[in-house]
């Protein structure tokens, strides 16, 4: 049987932390929507469609995985996508709370929405887009903690003289 599963987020930037959780998810679902959020509430470093692109590319090796830019709810998302499950990944304590709301409101909102959570390995248990940022921001060095494609079009922002929010 085929399933359906969407990871959720605004990947701002994708990390290698986002990557583990995407190529667990490919092995185990057949068809895997990396879903990357607009979300309103953020000032993201990265344009939407910046985010998608880099996520196209962080994937590409990955025939089973389709990158979709949305906003709005995720259970709405899901639903027009058929999706049986949102993948979340959960680094530690500090998250379950928060993520088991976020599952019980995504159940409630559709019905039949599940939500599978994947802890990241243990090399990035600690890593978080909020982190690459800040790092970032201080011109450290982040070619450790992201996918090679978000390395270079963050240098190239540097290089092209564009102000880092």
């Amino acid at each position: 049987m085929s399933y359906t599963v969407i990871y959720a987020g605004t990947f701002d930037p994708i990390t290698n932390g986002h990557l583990d959780i995407i190529y667990k998810a490919s092995r185990l679902f057949s068809n895997v929507i990396v879903s990357v959020a607009k979300n309103p509430s953020k000032q993201p470093l990265l344009s939407l469609e910046e985010r998608v692109e880099l996520v196209k590319q962080s994937c590409a090796e990955l025939d089973n995985i389709e990158v979709i830019g949305f906003s709005g709810l995720l259970a709405d998302f899901a639903k027009q996508h058929n999706a049986k499950a949102l993948i979340r990944g959960i680094r530690g304590a500090d998250d379950i709370d928060y993520e088991i709301q976020l599952a019980q409101l995504n159940h409630k909102l559709s019905g039949d929405l599940e939500t599978i959570f994947f802890p990241p390995s243990v090399e990035w248990r600690y890593l978080s887009s909020t982190m690459v940022r800040e790092i970032y921001r201080h011109k450290g060095d982040i070619s450790q903690f992201v996918p090679q494609a978000v390395k270079n079009a963050l240098d190239f922002t540097k290089s092209s003289g564009e102000e880092i929010k």
